[in-house]
């Protein structure tokens, strides 16, 4: 045990010995409400918090719009789709939005004179995939 001197020149015991079960047993409590709080949500809870935090750290995205089999647009290098929300009521909008480099020859490359727009998708009448470049 360490000592130390207190104000009044008194020996006291030192609390960090103390410390260490008190942190282990805190980190402890803090995992097992975190895990809780996980399996109380619901999957679209657990969805929304997914998306959150991707949206955050952004991926290199790849958004391609198809025209019943055929692949008629792709956009490359985008960092997140985000769902339009209403500017009253805050309810999400039927559609999503990003901006992403237009790949007009669909070899995944932003080539010179392809250039970054800004697009929007509707969730009724759009046939779209969005996934992770593999390049």
């Amino acid at each position: 045990m360490v000592q130390r001197l207190g104000l009044a020149g008194h020996k006291s015991a030192s609390y960090s010995l103390l410390a260490q079960p008190v942190s282990k047993a805190l980190h402890f409590v803090l995992e097992f409400a975190l895990i809780a709080f996980l399996a109380a949500c619901t999957q679209e809870q657990q969805n929304k918090i997914s998306r959150d935090i991707q949206n955050w750290t952004g991926t290199n995205g790849v958004l391609e719009i198809y025209a019943g089999d055929k692949l008629v647009r792709r956009f490359i290098k985008i960092d997140k789709l985000s769902t339009a929300m209403g500017t009253d009521d805050n309810k999400p909008r039927p559609y999503r939005f990003g901006y992403g480099v237009l790949d007009e020859n669909f070899n995944f490359v932003a080539d010179s004179g392809e250039k970054k727009v800004y697009f929007e998708i509707s969730d009724y009448a759009t046939n779209y995939v969005f996934f992770e470049n593999p390049r």
